[in-house]
């Protein structure tokens, strides 16, 4: 049955000139089948560089927004609408226009992971590979970093010659893994280095030994002599670190950190986007206008 779906959706990308384009945390069988994987930044550079009449973002509804502000001409398609991000909500508009009232030289940096409304009210949109990068390349001595706490905070922490303001929003989901569940498992694997992703609590930042974004783990991972690893970030990177690493175990705190959302984007999701293409992503072209300036900024400076 699955084989049948995989070959349907095949034969619909070829009929239709459309590309898939799915994150890591996406289930397995959507990574098997898509034409790029890849994080947030990698993606959305795809996407700007895309000669497909048709993306289909298999992610959550900002990653959507991102790819369609960054091709305004082409059909955006999601496996399931639903699919968000809590965090990428998490500040409101009037605490951005307070904080600009607040602080001269203030630059607005929002995480990529956040809705295009947020986007269009900043100066710069950042991954979690590039956010220090761009801070640092920021003439502003005041960033106020938006939604994520934990990304700024690990972004201050590595800037300390800026005054960045911290937003209280999270990924509830790296935001509940605890320090408890690290150290049980590095009881039980003492010799695995913890890999853990700045969107986690700064004491588990502390006692980990690699922090970086997915690629960056991804790419450690793959370069390391370490055969066990302790991965400190959502489940659905499992399928790329095997795949990779065959010859490598791989432990995840107990409960294993899963994102509902990513979990949507299954392959009869996939097909029906495909089928029907009903499943549009659109912005405001108002809106997609001012969000577009921060993404192409992250672009530029993140080169």
């Amino acid at each position: 049955m699955k084989e049948e779906i995989k070959n349907r959706i095949i034969r619909l990308k070829q009929e239709k000139n459309a590309v898939i384009l799915t994150h890591y945390y996406a289930p397995a069988e959507a990574q098997e089948i898509a034409d790029y994987v890849g994080d947030s930044f990698y993606l959305a550079k795809v996407a700007k560089k895309s000669t497909a009449d048709i993306i289909v973002f298999c992610g959550v509804s900002f990653m959507g927004e991102s790819a369609k502000i960054l091709n305004p001409d082409k059909k955006v398609l999601m496996p399931d609408l639903t699919a968000d991000c809590p965090m990428a909500h998490m500040v409101a508009k009037g605490k951005i226009e307070e904080m600009r009232e607040k602080y001269e030289d203030l630059a607005v940096v929002c995480y990529i992971n956040s809705t295009a409304e947020l986007k269009c009210l900043s100066d710069v949109c950042v991954t979690s590979s590039n956010a220090i990068k761009i801070v640092k390349a920021l003439p502003n001595k005041n960033i106020f970093f938006i939604p994520d706490r934990n990304l700024g905070r690990y972004v201050a922490s590595q800037i300390p010659e800026k005054n960045i303001i911290i937003n209280d929003g999270c990924c509830p989901i790296h935001a509940s893994i605890t320090k408890e569940q690290l150290i049980e498992q590095k009881e039980k694997h003492p010799a695995a280095p913890i890999l853990i992703h700045p969107e986690c609590e700064p004491e588990l930042l502390e006692i980990s030994d690699v922090i970086g974004s997915t690629a960056e783990l991804i790419d450690y991972v793959s370069q390391s002599p370490h055969e066990e690893f302790i991965v400190c970030t959502e489940d659905g990177v499992d399928y790329k670190l095997v795949t990779d690493n065959p010859e490598k175990k791989f432990f995840y705190p107990d409960p294993r950190p899963c994102c509902t959302d990513m979990k949507l984007n299954t392959l009869e999701n996939i097909l029906l986007a495909l089928e029907k293409e009903n499943h549009e992503v659109l912005v405001n072209e108002t809106v997609a206008a001012k969000a577009q300036k921060s993404l192409d900024r992250m672009l530029e400076l993140g080169r």
